[in-house]
């Protein structure tokens, strides 16, 4: 256990920075698999700029990585593409 009192204020900030990023983290998540379900194509060409944006904010606050959110745009991209 943390003994001074700026130890333990790091821990509690640190278990809201968790949640807070896991909240976000799993509501794109959610997002993406929604998007990957959709047969239409013009309902998902309409969600993809929403999911787009979703990830490049995680992206920006280093809750995922840059290239990852490419990659998983590129692959939404496509997958819309191919509708």
């Amino acid at each position: 256990m943390a003994h001074h009192k700026s130890a333990l204020k790091r821990i509690r900030q640190t278990e809201t920075r968790n949640e807070h990023n896991k909240y976000f983290a799993k509501t794109t998540r959610n997002a993406i698999k929604s998007l990957r379900s959709l047969t239409e194509k013009t309902a998902a060409a309409e969600m993809l700029p929403k999911v787009s944006s979703m990830l490049d904010k995680l992206a920006k606050k280093n809750i995922i990585h840059d290239n990852k959110a490419s990659n998983l745009k590129s692959g939404l991209a496509k997958h819309v593409n191919s509708l």
